[in-house]
């Protein structure tokens, strides 16, 4: 079994997070999830990803597409995997 091609940073009891996870459940997508540092200033994995330190952060592999903010991860979700998405979907 390959790796999952996306990968989301999160926080531990984080509600944004939680609802990009429901997202990627929603569409049945693999993915890995990486937990970061609670402190906003240890969080350097994420910065070297997205120029950030904020989460969720995601990193797709399948298109190249890295980006941080719970709204703009879901609705790229939306675009790429929902019904009529360039990358397949329901």
């Amino acid at each position: 079994m390959s790796d999952p091609e996306i990968t989301l940073y999160r926080l531990q009891a984080c509600p944004y997070c939680e609802r990009v996870v429901r997202k990627l459940k929603q569409y049945d997508l693999d993915y890995e999830s990486r937990f970061v540092e609670p402190m906003h200033s240890d969080r350097n994995a994420v910065a070297r990803l997205t120029g950030k330190r904020s989460v969720p952060a995601i990193r797709d592999e399948r298109t190249g597409v890295t980006m941080s903010e719970s709204g703009n991860i879901v609705d790229y979700l939306d675009r790429t995997y929902g019904e009529g998405g360039a990358a397949g979907g329901a």
